[in-house]
C-alpha cells in the first residue's frame, strides 16, 4: 500500500544530509546516514493537505491555538499513548530545540547546570552551553540487557545546587533506550525533591519498537515541567518546521508565550506545518504503522549482517528511532582513523560517536531512515572499513 522501497533522488532540494553532508565531512560524495530525517516521501494525506492548502492561494500569518490543531494532537495522545491532554496547557515553537532553549533560558541563569544523561543528542551541548550553562553529564551505562541509568548518580547530580533543569530526551537519542514508567516516576521524584525543573523532549515517541511503550512525562511529571515533541519526525516532515508541547504550570506557560511573540516575535506558525500535523494526527496512522514495519526490518537487516560480519559485536536493535547505535569498541578501532577510511575510501558519512560526548567513543551512529538498498550498500562500506582496520 505504501512504497518505502523506491529511491528517491534528494540532491539538488537543498536537502541537509545528502547536499551539504560536506559542511560536516569535509567531502562532498558521499552516501550519507547521518542527520535524522529519513529518504521517504512522507505520508500521502499529509502532501494531500498541503495541496489543498496551496490551491486556496493565500499563505497570510496564521495561529497555532484552533480547534483543528489543538484537536488533532489531543487526538493522537489519547489514541496513541491514551493520555488525555487539556488543550489549554499545550503550546507552540517552531522547533523542540528552541523551545528547549527558552525555557533553559527562563528557569535557569547563566552560570547554572543542566543535567543530561550522555551520550546525548549534540545539540543539547549546544543549547545548554550555547545560553552559558553548563552540561552535568549523567552517563548510561550498557548492560547485556539494554541501557540503564544509575539514580543514585542522577541524585547526586539533581542534588547539587546549581543543577536546576534536567533535560531529558524520552525516548533516548542516540542510545535508542525506552524508559520504563518507573524509570520516569523515580526521575520525577527525585526532581521534585530537589526543586529541579524537567524538560522531557520526546519527538521520538512514535518510534517504539517491539513490546516497549513511550510514556509520556505528563503521565508522571510533578512540579514544574515541558513536555516537547513534533511530528516531524514520525512523519519526515522537518523542513516545514513546527513543534508543540505541554507545560505544566500556567504562569510559566505565560512567560513562554509571551517570549516566543514579544521578544522573538515567533507566535505565527508556518501554516503548512499546521496542515501536516493535522492531516498526520488525523489520518496518519496508517502510513505511521508500514513505515513502523519497515523501519523495524531495516533494523534486523544491521543486526543480521553486522554479526555475521562480527559475531564479537552482537548487536541488537535499538529500542526506539530509526538511529542504530552501534558499539564498536569489541573491535578496538581508532575511531578517527575509521572517520577517516569510511570518508576517504569507502565514501560513506555515518555519524562518529564522540560526536554525543565522551561517552560516544568508539560507537557511531547510522540513520536507517532509507530503502532497504542504500542501508545494504551503507552497510558494505561500513563493514569494508572496518575490515580495512582489522
Amino acid at each position: 500500500m505504501f512504497d518505502f522501497s523506491t529511491a528517491i533522488d534528494r540532491h539538488g532540494t537543498w536537502c541537509t544530509q545528502w547536499d551539504y553532508v560536506a559542511d560536516r565531512f569535509g567531502v562532498a560524495d558521499l552516501l550519507p546516514f547521518t542527520i535524522s530525517d529519513m529518504d521517504f516521501a512522507t505520508a500521502p494525506c499529509i502532501l494531500d493537505a498541503i495541496q489543498q492548502r496551496l490551491a486556496h492561494g493565500v499563505l497570510g500569518y496564521s495561529r497555532w491555538k484552533n480547534e483543528d490543531f489543538l484537536g488533532a494532537v489531543c487526538h493522537w495522545y489519547g489514541t496513541r499513548f491514551a493520555t488525555e491532554i487539556d488543550p489549554e496547557t499545550l503550546v507552540y515553537g517552531p522547533s523542540v530545540i528552541y523551545m528547549a532553549s527558552e525555557l533553559i533560558r527562563q528557569w535557569s541563569a547563566p552560570g547554572d547546570a543542566v543535567a543530561i544523561h550522555t551520550p546525548a543528542y549534540d545539540a543539547f551541548y549546544k543549547a545548554i552551553e550555547g545560553n552559558q550553562r553548563r552540561v552535568l553529564s549523567v552517563p548510561l551505562e550498557k548492560t547485556a540487557t539494554g541501557w540503564v541509568s544509575d539514580l543514585a548518580a542522577l541524585e547526586a547530580v539533581l542534588s547539587l545546587p546549581e543543577t536546576k533543569i534536567l533535560l531529558l530526551c524520552s525516548p533516548h537519542n542516540p542510545t535508542g533506550k525506552v524508559w520504563t514508567r518507573e524509570e520516569l516516576e523515580a526521575m520525577a521524584m527525585l526532581c521534585e525533591r530537589h526543586g529541579v525543573r524537567v524538560i522531557s523532549d520526546e519527538i521520538h515517541m512514535d518510534m517504539v519498537w517491539g513490546e516497549k511503550t513511550h510514556t509520556p512525562w505528563c503521565q508522571v511529571g510533578r512540579g514544574e515541567w515541558a513536555l516537547l515533541t513534533s511530528g516531524s519526525k514520525s512523519f519526515n516532515i522537518p523542513a516545514l518546521t513546527g513543534a508543540y508541547g505541554i507545560i505544566s504550570d500556567a504562569r510559566r506557560r505565560d512567560d513562554y508565550l509571551a517570549a516566543l511573540k514579544g521578544r522573538d516575535g515567533l507566535s505565527s506558525p508556518a501554516v503548512l506545518s499546521l496542515c501536516a500535523h493535522i492531516a498526520a494526527y488525523r489520518e496518519g496512522a496508517p502510513w505511521l504503522e508500514a513505515l513502523r514495519t519497515y523501519l523495524q526490518d531495516n533494523m534486523a537487516a544491521i543486526a543480521s549482517q553486522l554479526n555475521q560480519a562480527f559475531p564479537q559485536l552482537n548487536w541488537q536493535p535499538p529500542e526506539a528511532s530509526y538511529l542504530a547505535w552501534i558499539d564498536l569498541r569489541p573491535l578496538n578501532l581508532d575511531d578517527r582513523a575509521l572517520q577517516d577510511v569510511l570518508i576517504h575510501q569507502q565514501k560513506v558519512a555515518i555519524m562518529p560517536g564522540y560526536t554525543y560526548g565522551p561517552e560516544g567513543n568508539g560507537f557511531v551512529r547510522l540513520n536507517a531512515g532509507c530503502p532497504r538498498a542504500k542501508l545494504d550498500e551503507g552497510l558494505g562500506r561500513l563493514i569494508a572499513g572496518v575490515n580495512a582496520l582489522l
